[in-house]
């Protein structure tokens, strides 16, 4: 087996031509099985395989530098430098991350995981190349989904002012993680239909040449003009315009034309763009036929590629869905957004059932904000739905152009939290901290599925900005008793007692319930709160809570610094309160990898970590009244 005589980077090159297609063969169906067992980013990487190979062979990991963008496609990267025995824990705690990780190899170049970072990231690289003399080749791989990022282009325009090589491989594949949009993907399914450029050119070029005397004079002067060669036959000449020399496209999955093109692009002595076609799912029918529901996926079964799990109850995410557009059919002002995630935050529904007021912005958040702001100010009722790790990326617009203006701007943060799988960089441990130190912001966030509904309609209708904070997974169906209507700035008191008060914030409500009935059974007199809204706080509850109260125990599925605790204890010292406060939330650290559950056991938001937690500073028990 080809793949048997990979372990390490670089035994690639020790392969025979014809082992080539085997490798390749053998790495889908390797990858395939296992990402089916394990879950992962499947079509994404069943689409890159030969361009991997051909990446590993012309260059020398970990000399010269590959950088991934987004890197959910780096798993045949992983398997070609010798991490083939991590696929077994592949994205579980203390296993291999689905993402490029330098800690866990030399070979990984850049820690990735947020989309349109590899080119500036890359530049630095080159930089630094010339800057201490070095001798390594620099390798950028970007999607086009990527590609509809501002950051991109940003980069781009500093591209074309180096003077030595840069290589930027632009991995093309039609997809991001939705259909991609824009002008961008329009200019690059232009230069798909141009599969036959490069041969024209160089048939102009090779005709030109047998004119005695004049032919290489005349290709000099084409090629100094703006309506050169490529001019006629390339919509926009976009990159080339930009100083970047461009090379393509070439197909992807032929390795002989892949590796000869990147050989030529190392000999270029400036930025240099290949432009690579492939395809999602290559290799995998229901890949191929469903690319977006194989980005990422659990576990499956191969032969129908269903789900090996049923589908359970819905999920919060499904609850904003469904709510969204039943508001939307009462309103005709509201509007959705999102930034190429039609699918994972829900908002396919709304497309289908409201197209003309559906926006699809392509990997563009801080874009998004603006364009919410600017349709507010219009007068339109917008709701831009964004996972909480790639709203950080929009931090600036919140401040500058929906808060302070004050404008009615909806922000639905999904994936808060704990997110799992995808390790650090996909997080929302952060959100309650940047978005409540924001004036004029409304932050709330749900206890369970009915409240997600209420808390909606709630924000659709308020006149200000509101973020409305819920978690990945199954939306809980406890204490669906308490339904008290949302009113601003209230908490909700689930139970009213004495000596400690368990506030929690939104999804904890489920493990805030667990402790409190562990501290009943212990004997413990114990409150019960939910926060309801994290900014403004309900510092009337907080006053009068004071009065009977020893001890507040907030808990929340954020940093502590800057979240909901501290803006708790900051009240209670403020207004000189006779109560003590523990703040249950994360270190001061990112959380790696891993199952939810047991995530929550090593950043100590288990039930039974809070527990020991509360009775170790509040030792006794048995004052029940």
């Amino acid at each position: 087996m080809a793949l048997e005589k990979i372990q390490k980077e670089n035994d690639i090159k020790k392969l025979k031509p014809e082992e080539l297609p085997v490798l390749a063969e053998e790495i889908r169906r390797f990858l395939i099985e296992k990402i089916s067992v394990t879950g992962g980013h499947l079509a994404s990487n069943l689409g890159v395989v030969e361009l991997t190979m051909a990446l590993h062979l012309v260059f020398d990991l970990p000399k010269d530098k590959l950088i991934w963008d987004v890197g959910h496609q780096s798993y045949t990267h992983k398997l070609l430098t010798g991490r083939k025995s991590g696929f077994d824990a592949l994205r579980k705690y203390g296993g291999m991350s689905g993402f490029p990780k330098r800690k866990e190899s030399d070979c990984d170049a850049f820690d990735t995981g947020h989309s349109s970072t590899s080119i500036s990231a890359g530049l630095g690289y080159v930089a630094a190349r010339e800057l201490t003399g070095g001798s390594y080749n620099v390798v950028s791989v970007i999607g086009d989904g990527a590609m509809t990022g501002g950051m991109a282009y940003e980069a781009l325009n500093n591209a074309s002012r180096i003077k030595s090589n840069f290589i930027i491989v632009l991995n093309d594949n039609e997809m991001s993680i939705s259909r991609n949009v824009g002008g961008m993907s329009q200019y690059l399914n232009g230069l798909r239909t141009a599969q036959a450029y490069t041969e024209l050119k160089k048939g102009v070029e090779d005709t030109l040449k047998r004119i005695p005397g004049k032919g290489d004079r005349i290709i000099s002067q084409m090629k100094r003009t703006k309506s050169g060669i490529k001019q006629l036959f390339v919509p926009g000449m976009f990159f080339e315009d930009m100083g970047i020399t461009y090379l393509g496209p070439v197909d992807g999955h032929d390795i002989r034309k892949l590796t000869r093109i990147l050989r030529e692009a190392k000999r270029v002595d400036h930025a240099v763009l290949v432009h690579v076609i492939t395809r999602k799912g290559k290799g995998y029918t229901p890949a191929e036929e469903n690319p977006s529901r194989f980005h990422g996926t659990g576990p499956f079964d191969i032969k129908t590629g269903e789900p090996c799990e049923e589908k359970k109850a819905d999920t919060y995410t499904d609850v904003f869905s469904k709510v969204l557009s039943d508001i939307a059919a009462r309103d005709k002002r509201v509007v959705a957004i999102t930034a190429a995630m039609a699918d994972g935050t829900g908002l396919s529904r709304f497309e289908r059932r409201y197209p003309d007021r559906f926006f699809d912005v392509g990997i563009a958040e801080e874009h998004a904000m603006t364009f919410a702001a600017g349709l507010a100010a219009g007068g339109m009722k917008p709701v831009f739905a964004v996972y909480s790790s790639f709203l950080q990326r929009a931090f600036d617009q919140m401040i500058h152009d929906v808060c302070l203006q004050n404008l009615p701007v909806v922000i639905a943060v999904d994936r808060a939290g704990l997110v799992g799988s995808d390790g650090e960089t996909h997080q929302g441990v952060f959100d309650l901290s940047y978005l409540s130190m924001i004036p004029n912001m409304t932050v709330i966030s749900p206890k369970n599925r009915w409240e997600m509904a209420d808390m909606l309609r709630f924000a659709v209708d308020f006149p200000y900005p509101v973020a409305i904070r819920y978690p990945r997974g199954e939306a809980w169906q406890g204490m669906k008793q308490f339904r008290a209507p949302v009113e601003y700035g209230k908490s909700e008191v689930i139970c009213r007692e004495k000596e400690i008060a368990l506030i929690f914030v939104g999804h904890m409500a489920e493990t805030a319930e667990q402790v409190w009935k562990m501290l009943k059974e212990g004997g413990y007199s114990c409150t019960l709160v939910n926060a309801r809204f994290v900014k403004p706080l309900d510092e009337k509850l907080l006053k009068r809570l004071a009065e009977d109260h020893s001890l507040f125990v907030t808990i929340e599925e954020n940093v502590l610094a800057g979240g909901f605790g501290e803006h708790v204890l900051e009240y209670t010292e403020k207004m000189d309160l006779n109560v003590k406060v523990c703040n249950i939330a994360i270190s001061d650290d990112y959380v790696e990898h891993g199952n939810v559950e047991v995530l929550r056991k090593e950043v100590g938001l288990s039930a039974e970590t809070i527990f020991r937690q509360i009775t170790d500073i509040y030792p006794g028990g048995d004052q029940t009244e």
